[in-house]
């Protein structure tokens, strides 16, 4: 990817699932970049993203949320979300529901290059490894298929996890297999989806952490179910609640 300059400001994109099901997610992302100097905008009226509609076969509806997504982040000069899918679904996918659309497909394209997960911004646009960080306890990270194969954001969060305060991070057998969420994979293939998480499950338990962070809330819901579900003790966290909260050293 090439090189960005660092933003004067930051407009702060928060996916449905964040807002509904994880906001403390949301208050931490917002607390890192605001920690580092970032000035912070939060877009009025934003809305899904559309990549439910587009990966159910809605491309109509799917077009019609991502022509508002656009519009309200027109004027963005640079748009940080905590979820990868989000941001591939803004990346790649808005291209393809515009392609046979030359205006709306130059203005997906542009936002598309702007457009940003939290890792690969703080590392690679800002050049930051360390945000201050401390968690104690041993934790095992989750690469999201979303995150790791559709943006290719597999060291960013390793190097920022690395620099945390008192963690000690391993990592899990059959690191590159799938948690089974998928989108609507985990429901039209409830069975299969169920599957492959008990296997995500069984590698985070054999690696003897204590928790497991992801980038990607989806897979935070998915797997942090099912290990509440065995009645396991490791905590599934989303990479920005162990960013945000500070060394006291």
């Amino acid at each position: 990817m090439e090189e960005k300059k660092p933003p004067r400001k930051v407009s702060l994109f928060i996916p449905c699932l964040v807002e509904h099901f994880l906001p403390h997610v949301g208050e931490a992302t917002a607390t890192i970049l605001a920690r580092i100097g970032i000035d912070l905008d939060y877009p009025g009226g934003q809305t899904c993203c559309g990549q439910m509609q587009f990966k159910a076969g809605y491309q109509s509806e799917a077009r019609k949320m991502a022509r508002h997504f656009i519009r309200v982040f027109k004027d963005a000069e640079m748009v940080v979300s905590p979820s990868g899918s989000c941001v591939g679904m803004v990346r790649h996918h808005y291209r393809e529901l515009f392609r046979d659309d030359a205006a709306w497909l130059s203005r997906a394209e542009s936002l598309g290059k702007k457009t940003f997960e939290l890792t690969e911004f703080l590392v690679d646009v800002l050049g930051i490894q360390d945000v201050g960080a401390e968690w104690p306890g041993k934790a095992v990270y989750h690469d999201s298929c979303q995150v790791s194969r559709v943006l290719g954001v597999r060291e960013q969060p390793r190097m920022l996890l690395f620099n945390v305060r008192r963690l000690h991070l391993v990592e899990m057998a059959h690191q590159e297999t799938c948690c089974g969420f998928g989108g609507i994979f985990s429901l039209e293939f409830p069975v299969v989806s169920e599957k492959m998480t008990g296997d995500k499950v069984a590698e985070v338990v054999k690696s003897g952490a204590e928790f497991v962070i992801s980038a990607e809330p989806s897979c935070l819901l998915n797997i942090g179910g099912y290990l509440a579900k065995m009645g396991e003790k490791i905590r599934a966290l989303h990479i920005a609640e162990v960013l945000a909260r500070i060394s006291r050293q």
